[in-house]
Formats: C-alpha cells, structure tokens, sequence
C-alpha cells in the first residue's frame, strides 16, 4: 500500500551527486519537486544502494520510491524516464589528449585507463582495444565506506592514471570537484555510442501500477524542472531516441518532454543500479 500522507522515497545516505543525507543529490532535488507536486512531505529510508538495497526499501514496505532506477530492471516497476545519460571520458589538461572526444582515437593506446568493473564503459573500452593497460575500480561498493568515482578521479589528477571512463552523472560532478577541474567528454562519438546510454526511470513496488501513472503524470507535467536540476548538476542528457547520441543544451518544454509510449523498447542493456550506474 503507498502512503498517500507522505512520499516516502528509499534513497543512499551517501552516493553523492545523486542521494545524501543533507538532501545535497540531484535525486533529493527531483524529490522534492515530485512532492511539491503532490503536496506531500518527503520523508527518506535511508539505505546503501547495494546489495539488497530494493528487498529491504520497496520491498519490505518501508517506501514507495525510487528516484532512480535503469529502466528494464524488474526487480522494480519502472515509471517512464526522467532522464537518458551515457558514460564519459576524463582526462587531464596538457597531458597529451587534450582534443581527444572518442575511445577510438589512437592517443589513447597504450595509456592506462581507469574503468569501473563490469560497467557499460569498460565494455566499450575492450572493443577498441584499451583493457591491456585498464586500471579497474569496483562497481558495486557501500558508499558510506568506499568511493571508487573519486579514488579513480584522484587518480588521474595525480598522474597515476591517464584517463578514466565513468558514468556521465558522477563523472562531471567529481571532475569538479575537490582538486583541478579535469575534462569530461561524453561519448557520444564512437561507433556503438547509443549502446552505452540508458534511460533512467524511478522505480515503484511491483503491482502499483495506480502509483506508477501518477508518477509519469507527474514526470509529464514537471519534466522541464527536472532537466533543469540535471544540467545545474552537469549531467549529460541525451534525447529520448535510442538512435540517437544528441545532446539536450536547456530544459525541455513540456511538448518535446512527452514520454515514451508505455512498453516502448529499451535500450540494448540497463544499468546496473548501484552508486555508479552504468
């Protein structure tokens, strides 16, 4: 049953940019203009977007919220998408790659790249030939502990890594922060880029199928809002169109925000709903 005196969101106590305690994400902000449009109060369930992160939020009924979930994941009920992102390339400046906007460019060979474990950019990375000399970070980690983003940002700020491959959402907020703004380049360039990006969703219990049209009204009518929160928080936005790598420059109006139709197709993979997506 969803409460209806409160939206109850399940939400990372410590995955910035996305969730935090001080309501600091990009999530906590789409949140609360979901409940601004509800006129509820948002109240957390604070849990790590780890292993059993859904089974002990929306599934042992302590909230009825995810704000966001990979689309084609069912161990949720996906809304329409708020948003669609992809992964970037990060690099320092005047290190020899300044320009460089595609895996396939030869000033990458032999470079040490960072790459999350089993992520959508490390796939991407080994099809142009970069895993000999790719430098792995864990993808799935308790983020109150442990904050691989940061550690492979660090990283290349320190020389010890050349360049990294990252979702586009934590790439450009821990690029600019907490040291020397480095280069994010969404990979928008190569050939098989619309593969490694992906619609991000909220997520509802399984069979609250009433709650999950009101959300996409919701989505509907406050789209604009929402990408407004994305571009203040950097995030690559790319159109809703899995044929296409364009990027969105400015909020969208409520005409071009329209969802896709309702069991529309996916795109080729989701993400996986740990800390760092995809």
């Amino acid at each position: 049953m969803v409460n209806r005196q409160q939206l109850r969101v399940c939400a990372d106590p410590a995955d910035l940019p996305f969730s935090n305690e001080k309501g600091e994400g990009f999530e906590n902000k789409i949140a609360n203009i979901i409940g601004e449009e509800l006129k509820l109060p948002v109240v957390y369930t604070w849990f790590p977007k780890a292993t059993g992160f859904v089974r002990m939020t929306l599934g042992a009924k302590r909230c009825d919220l995810v704000i966001g979930w990979g689309q084609g994941d069912d161990m949720v009920l996906n809304t329409n998408a708020i948003y669609r992102s992809t992964s970037a390339l990060i690099y320092k400046k005047g290190t020899g790659l300044d320009g460089v906007d595609s895996l396939s460019d030869p000033r990458l060979k032999g470079k040490k790249i960072g790459a999350q474990q089993g992520s959508a950019g490390a796939t991407l990375a080994a099809k142009y030939g970069l895993m000999a000399n790719v430098h792995g970070y864990p993808l799935m980690v308790d983020r109150r502990y442990a904050n691989p983003a940061a550690d492979m940002i660090n990283d290349i700020r320190k020389g010890e890594v050349d360049a990294g491959i990252l979702w586009g959402p934590i790439a450009s907020y821990w690029a600019s922060r907490d040291g020397e703004p480095l280069v994010v380049v969404p990979l928008v360039k190569d050939a098989g880029a619309a593969r490694i990006a992906f619609r991000i969703t909220m997520g509802v219990r399984n069979g609250d199928d009433a709650w999950k049209r009101q959300l996409n009204d919701v989505i509907r009518k406050r789209q604009g809002d929402i990408d407004k929160v994305l571009l203040d928080y950097g995030v690559p936005l790319l159109v809703d169109d899995d044929t296409s790598t364009e990027m969105i420059t400015k909020p969208r109006t409520s005409a071009a925000a329209e969802p896709a139709p309702a069991g529309g197709a996916a795109t080729a993979s989701s993400p996986a709903p740990a800390p760092a997506t995809p």
